[in-house]
């Protein structure tokens, strides 16, 4: 996850894709949807819905996904993406070829052919490819299997090469990694990036398996609550709402104050003489701009500013690596904030000295928080073609991202040494020359900082609206009159709370810290063993003489219970024990994380001249 925080941390909103799925979180349209119209069935999030109905078993969900991994197999993916690219660069003659390699609007899905399908649901020889078959018959909502094919397929466009472009500006954003190597030295920096980015890569691996195992066109998964909800029940998908809520609060709550400090900055001008904006007056225009801005309720028509973002945070992340060497480090911000005093440059191949347990574990969080884009690996899947080509984009954007980390880690680090400031670009100094590239990395982060904000205050609002508000206390969809109502009173309080946290504890490290050791490891390193382990034990507890009746979706068990579980987890012992230990290696880590975060905290307020609401800026 980019660090600070960036548009691009949404997972690729530069599609639509995500626009949409945040419009209609909490709407009347998520779960009231005309059947013949839109070939979905009715109460698509609710009581009783598809998403929600816990009579549907792990057995059916199952069935239908191996169903649509076989018929996938022959959907092509050879005319978008880099294998488009490569038709083009081999300069095919074939003008069918080259005009299918051209970006185009997503077309009608091909039919499935007739292998992909079992004998008795082979469509008839002069039937049209699209018709529903005779045979098929319909489920409870009236809908055939040839209905729900055509109509999820319409909706799933991504290849692996533009997922390789959406997990790349979903994680990439390194302006935290030089300050977590300053603190651990090129040594420990290099090994804990690699140990951290090489777990990241396999917790990612393990929810591709999860959702290719689980998601169909009958059946279709959108979001890291959907996997929970399959594979462990309602608890456990309101829980993981609750959390991803709770992160993207704590992500505003950062933007805030990294924003409200490079505003600071920039009224302050060369050496200070330019004007003083009290931190705290910065923090809260930033969040009345928020709020303002956060009463729009779509996000459908901003793709395009999210694009920009993406772009503006490259800039200013080229920028401080060139400007860090030829101008000195921000020695004022580093002593406000971190109490180190100016002196000579030093760099350490090992630990870096005179720091503690609490400072590097709190370095090791903010590596954490570098790779914590997995919460929307499941987002992205549910966009794909063919689902089980996602490890192709995810390892070629877990590599790239990994190199660009270290590098711009490697080049801050060995530029600034101790005084490496976090996020990297306010360790720019306001000394004459040096201000106007300060000014132009804060300009271009205040405005993608807007964007992202604005962006994750609406998706947070409406995941916690739909799975806390709507399905727990039945509060009203969001497009209802009242439910507007709810939205224009509930954004100013949101934005509210989320600017006393940052004021609270105007510390970026240590909060980005706290962030990542309580939210985002759950969701990159914590949750994704827990979840293989549970799929694991449910596929593989199923027996051959277990009968399963796709047409009623009942499946006939032999067995239930601590019985059944067990034969399923003997059957990968290792394999789930060594998961389970991950899990609770990475539990444990996450408590030694906030305990390290909060103790920083402490230790902050006590040797720095840095107060809760403080009126001095952080960066100097």
């Amino acid at each position: 996850m980019a660090g600070i925080i960036s548009a691009a941390n949404l997972g690729g909103v530069a599609d639509p894709r995500l626009g949409h799925e945040a419009d209609i979180i909490g709407t009347k349209k998520e779960h009231e949807v005309d059947v013949h119209h839109d070939m979905e069935p009715p109460n698509l999030n609710g009581p009783g819905s598809i998403y929600l109905d816990t009579s549907i078993t792990f057995e059916n969900y199952h069935y239908w996904a191996k169903r649509s991994r076989e018929a996938e197999k022959f959907i092509r993916t050879d005319n978008v993406g880099f294998s488009a690219m490569g038709s083009l660069l081999r300069k095919r003659k074939d003008k069918q070829e080259i005009a299918a390699a051209e970006p185009t609007e997503p077309t009608e899905p091909e039919p499935v052919p007739e292998m992909a399908l079992t004998d008795e649901k082979k469509p008839a020889a002069d039937a049209p490819a699209d018709a529903p078959r005779s045979d098929e018959g319909s489920d409870k909502w009236g809908v055939t299997e040839t209905e729900w094919e055509t109509a999820q397929r319409a909706a799933r466009t991504a290849t692996w090469g533009s997922i390789f472009y959406l997990i790349t500006t979903d994680i990439l954003g390194p302006t935290n990694v030089p300050y977590a190597i300053s603190r651990m030295g090129y040594g420990p920096g290099f090994a804990l990036y690699t140990v951290f980015g090489l777990l990241a890569a396999y917790s990612g691996l393990q929810l591709w398996r999860i959702f290719v195992g689980l998601d169909s066109t009958r059946f279709p998964m959108r979001n890291y609550g959907d996997v929970a909800f399959r594979v462990f029940g309602s608890w456990a998908r309101i829980g993981v709402n609750v959390l991803q809520s709770f992160q993207f609060f704590l992500n505003v709550s950062l933007l805030i104050e990294s924003n409200g400090q490079g505003l600071a900055q920039m009224v302050a001008g060369v050496n200070n003489t330019g004007g003083f904006l009290c931190f705290i007056a910065a923090e809260v225009i930033f969040m009345v701009i928020g709020f303002v801005l956060g009463q729009i309720r779509t996000l459908q028509r901003l793709s395009w500013l999210a694009n920009l973002a993406i772009w503006g945070n490259v800039v200013v992340i080229i920028i401080t690596m060139v400007v860090v060497y030829i101008y000195p480090p921000n020695y004022s911000a580093v002593y406000t904030s971190y109490g180190i005093e100016k002196g000579p440059v030093v760099t350490s191949a090992n630990w870096a000295a005179g720091y503690g347990l609490e400072d590097r574990i709190t370095a090791m969080m903010n590596a954490v928080f570098a790779y914590g884009g997995a919460t929307l690996f499941n987002e992205l899947m549910a966009e794909m073609r063919r689902p089980m080509d996602f490890w192709k984009g995810f390892v070629i954007a877990e590599i790239f991202i990994y190199v660009c980390y270290l590098v711009n880690g490697m080049v801050v680090y060995a530029a600034q040494g101790q005084f490496t400031y976090n996020p990297a670009y306010e360790g720019i100094p306001n000394t004459p020359g040096a201000y106007r590239f300060q000014t132009v990395c804060n300009a271009l982060s205040f405005v993608t900082g807007a964007i992202a904000a604005l962006l994750y205050g609406n998706i947070g609002v409406k995941v916690f609206y739909s799975s806390v508000m709507r399905d727990l206390f039945h509060f009203p969809p969001l497009d209802s009159k009242i439910g507007k109502w709810i939205w224009v009173v509930v954004v100013p309080i949101y934005w509210i709370l989320a600017w006393i946290v940052a004021a609270a504890i105007p510390q970026i490290s240590n909060l980005t810290s706290f962030v990542g050791a309580a939210c985002i490891l759950q969701f990159s390193y914590t949750f994704p063993p827990l979840l293989l382990v549970g799929y694991h034990v449910q596929k593989d507890a199923m027996l051959p003489e277990e009968q399963f009746n796709p047409r009623t979706g009942i499946a006939q068990r032999v067995d239930h219970g601590v019985k059944r579980w067990i034969r399923g987890y003997k059957k990968k012992f290792w394999w789930n024990t060594f998961d389970l230990i991950y899990a609770l290696a990475a539990l444990a880590t996450a408590g030694l994380g906030i305990w390290a975060s909060v103790m920083s905290m402490n230790a902050t307020f006590k040797t720095t001249s840095l107060t809760p609401f403080s009126c001095t800026n952080p960066a100097g």
